[in-house]
């Protein structure tokens, strides 16, 4: 039946503030309501969140990076590009660390850094709307869950309008979300104009423009800015024009109009790679971030845990509640007044086993 932990007089996040002091009981692999518990932990004067949900992770070195997701309280890592199948597969078998799901391998243009990187797979590489509808079957056959695009502003980089459309119409054919990586303000009109569901990044080129930002927010596009990542990107490159600010000011415009925000990192060790967030403990740096782009510490949390699992349809998670997945994080503070509490860590569940 599974060990009953019990975690006693512990604050919940509810995804809209803090329970009272409380005792939350795990049996098994899932949150469960009142039993006679075998462990007890002192909870009193901390604050117990579902694990985090890093809504953009790239899992290269393999289970190094989903134990270090995890030790930082990372319990779920949405994959936006990984290869071949057989990894992918290993990799969403791994007990006792964060859990993926995956993308597998994306959608790239011809000419863009991506399909530069050593090792990117040819299939990745469409260059028209029927080569487009190939690539979206391929990784229905795969088991990929979700499709990803590299949208850029025009060929030959990317891939054209009509090829970005047609992996979209492509994906939504199979009920499969698109999530388009978006680094420049021309490439987000192409991923507007293709109707993608979630857009990743912000971005550097220059503060994105209001019909763009309405247009989001009309079709209901969400975004995970990955500001952790812009920031690293800049700092690399500002002497080509590309300013932090612009993505952290493009984050604020999108949180006044009401755009979905999700957090992310892109955590990653990929050669060729512009910059590398380290996997787990970036995520706090993106907390941060988050809050200086303008959004309440409640909020972003909420897009660290419920709008992501609601986001992606991971409906097992995000929220402590009976008959949830046990992904939990205990921290010693209070995040939803001081975001760097999240840091203090003193313990971490994975569906119900406790790694920390």
């Amino acid at each position: 039946m599974g060990t009953v932990t019990a975690i006693d007089g512990v604050r919940v996040f509810t995804g809209e503030g803090l329970t009272e002091p409380r005792r939350v009981y795990l049996k098994g692999t899932e949150i469960s309501v009142e039993e006679t518990p075998d462990v007890v932990v002192d909870g009193a004067g901390q604050v117990l969140l579902p694990g985090l949900i890093d809504s953009h992770v790239h899992t290269v070195l393999g289970r190094p990076d989903l134990q270090n997701l995890a030790t930082w309280g990372v319990t779920t890592g949405m994959d936006m590009a990984a290869w071949p199948d057989s990894f992918v597969a290993e990799m969403r078998r791994q007990p006792g660390v964060a859990q993926i799901f995956s993308a597998t391998t994306p959608a790239v243009g011809p000419g863009g850094n991506h399909a530069k990187m050593p090792g990117f797979p040819a299939e990745g590489i469409v260059t028209t709307p029927r080569e487009a509808h190939a690539f979206v079957e391929r990784r229905v056959a795969d088991g990929a869950d979700y499709i990803k695009i590299v949208t850029e502003a025009a060929p030959p980089e990317g891939m054209d309008q009509a090829t970005v459309n047609a992996i979209v119409a492509a994906a939504h054919e199979h009920d499969l979300l698109v999530v388009a990586h978006s680094i420049t303000t021309g490439a987000f009109h192409v991923a507007v104009e293709a109707g993608v569901d979630i857009s990743t990044h912000a971005p550097l080129d220059a503060v994105l423009d209001d019909e763009t930002v309405r247009r989001m927010r009309d079709f209901g596009m969400v975004c995970s800015p990955t500001l952790t990542m812009m920031r690293g990107v800049a700092d690399l490159r500002g002497a080509a024009g590309l300013k932090y600010e612009y993505a952290r000011d493009t984050v604020t415009k999108f949180h006044e109009a009401g755009i979905r925000l999700l957090v992310g990192t892109d955590a990653n060790s990929a050669p060729g790679a512009p910059f590398g967030p380290e996997h787990g403990e970036s995520m706090h740096d993106e907390l941060g971030l988050m809050v200086e782009a303008g959004l309440t510490p409640v909020e972003v949390l909420r897009g660290a845990t419920t709008l992501t699992a609601r986001t992606f349809g991971l409906d097992d998670r995000g929220v402590i509640e009976p008959g949830k997945r046990a992904d939990l994080l205990l921290i010693d503070g209070d995040p939803t007044q001081d975001i760097s509490a999240t840091r203090a860590i003193t313990g971490v569940w994975i569906a119900g086993e406790r790694i920390r």
